[in-house]
């Protein structure tokens, strides 16, 4: 994804590691003679009991990152209803297994963070003054 050139650096840093985190989350290996994509959370959720549960940890990350980089409460609790639909219909057996290779929760979560810093690093380049140089 392109970079914001209004993000300080430590939010850039920020959303980079969630991104790499979701990739390796929801589409790290594509299945041969596919286009089809799935990531651990995919393969973890085929592991009876523990496997949907393990998940939960990445995608809890991914929105405690999501706050610490000031994504508002609607965002917030998106997210959430994100996380909550994948761990309700993952709970499922078979057919949440082949949901979750194309929810792609996490992905969803960042694209959401991603779209409401650009809108709120948008908004604050709109307050900055800016300088004019005098010839």
């Amino acid at each position: 994804m392109p970079e914001d050139p209004h993000l300080a650096p430590h939010e850039a840093a920020r959303l980079a590691r969630i991104e790499r985190l979701a990739a390796r989350m929801d589409r790290a290996f594509r299945l041969p003679g596919t286009r089809i994509r799935l990531g651990w959370d995919s393969i973890l959720g085929l592991v009876p009991g523990i496997g949907d549960a393990l998940t939960l940890g990445p995608a809890g990350y991914i929105v405690f990152e999501g706050q610490r980089l000031g994504v508002r409460r609607r965002t917030l609790a998106r997210m959430g209803l994100n996380i909550g639909i994948d761990a309700l219909i993952g709970a499922v057996p078979l057919v949440g297994d082949l949901f979750d290779v194309g929810w792609k929760a996490n992905s969803r979560n960042v694209q959401l963070i991603r779209k409401d810093v650009s809108r709120k690093t948008a908004r604050r380049a709109s307050q900055t003054p800016h300088r004019v140089s005098e010839v």
